[in-house]
């Protein structure tokens, strides 16, 4: 492994036991339960990088004036580790993953990491945790690096020098563990996630915080998710949820994609991306522009739109049933998953796992 930093080895003196590792890999659900070990990696202005460590998993130390409290200076990233049928364990295109950490850190004033540095750290707390790594279908681990400030100052002038890059590991269970199942999602008139010129890009914490209350409403109008429009008409699709949209025309050998493009204002999803790549080779062409609810609704009325599902690292696709808003409501097609929607899902969990062929290089071994 290179890397522009040696790493400070500490392993953890009391790793879990195998019979509670294999207890809680059994049912792990998602972002309940963590590995052994973390990695933290330190930055300041007159030193750059350094400090990198693998550590046991716990508990940071943190001053109450650190930034990150005060200004939510902060970001974060998301990928998985999976095993594959021979044993081996691989990550999916995480130089993408560092590659748009370093888009939101330069849209939130931090420094950028070194692309080799994060895949450095995730891949030594991998090959560290690996027995961490599950080998039941569709089971993985999920890798959660991240970045804050630590900068012990109040002052609002200017941006944090000091921050902490830390790499942690969940595994992770079933999306669906009872199925696939379309979701309902709520029209957002009252909230939006982003503006033009704001931070809709990054993958900022203060985003999804400001989520929260849309998703609440979504949740006491009876729906599963929230879809985000745009901040200035209210009239453009932007996003559901977390995870970028996809709208399906058509079927069968006229079947087309088109997904909201990247505006400012949508998270550059990497699942979104392998999806744009992946649908044209499987004879589904593909497309980024615009559409309005009325469009949507339009469509579904019609036929002409046969199925809509979000996509992101989590859920990969998760299919859309019902589109409900405050003075409307309507079904995508039969409601239930479409062909084409399961036929993306599984090719691209198929090269995610090592079942299927990876002719874009897109799965990087570990171990």
């Amino acid at each position: 492994m290179s890397s522009t930093l040696d790493f400070e080895i500490m392993r953890n003196e009391r790793p879990a036991s195998a019979a509670e590792r294999e207890r809680v890999l059994a049912d792990p659900g998602f972002g309940q339960h963590f590995t052994d070990h973390m990695v933290t990696i330190r930055y300041s202005a007159d030193r750059g990088w350094h400090d990198a460590r693998l550590e046991p998993y716990g508990p940071i130390p943190m001053d109450p004036a650190s930034q990150v409290f005060h200004y939510a200076q902060e970001l974060f990233e998301g990928l998985k580790a999976y095993k594959q049928p021979d044993g081996s364990i691989v990550t999916f295109r995480p130089y993408m993953n560092a590659a748009r950490m370093n888009r939101s850190a330069h849209r939130m004033a931090m420094p950028e990491i070194p692309e080799q540095l994060f895949v450095d750290a995730v891949e030594l707390l991998v090959r560290t945790d690996k027995d961490w790594v599950p080998d039941t279908e569709g089971h993985s681990l999920y890798l959660r690096p991240f970045m804050f400030a630590t900068t012990r100052a109040l002052g609002v002038n200017s941006p944090a020098d000091e921050f902490m890059f830390v790499v942690i590991a969940s595994p992770s269970g079933l999306y669906y563990p009872r199925g696939i199942k379309p979701v309902t999602v709520w029209l957002s008139e009252r909230y939006t996630r982003a503006a033009p010129g704001g931070t809709g890009e990054a993958k900022f914490g203060g985003n999804y915080a400001a989520s929260f209350a849309g998703q609440a409403e979504a949740v006491e109008n009876g729906c599963d998710q929230v879809v985000w429009l745009d901040a200035v008409e209210r009239r453009w699709v932007e996003e559901v949820g977390s995870m970028n949209l996809m709208f399906v025309y058509g079927s069968g050998a006229q079947a087309r994609i088109l997904t909201p493009a990247l505006t400012g204002t949508l998270l550059a999803g990497v699942t979104r991306d392998s999806m744009l790549k992946l649908a044209p080779d499987l004879g589904i062409p593909a497309e980024e522009g615009r559409i309005s609810v009325d469009e949507w609704e339009q469509g579904c009325a019609s036929g002409e739109i046969t199925e809509v599902f979000g996509c992101g690292t989590a859920a990969i696709i998760s299919p859309v049933g019902r589109v409900k808003g405050r003075d409307r409501e309507w079904t995508i097609g039969d409601g239930e998953p479409g062909e084409v929607s399961m036929r993306l899902r599984q090719e691209l969990v198929g090269i995610q796992y090592g079942t299927r062929p990876d002719p874009y290089g897109w799965v990087h071994k570990i171990v």
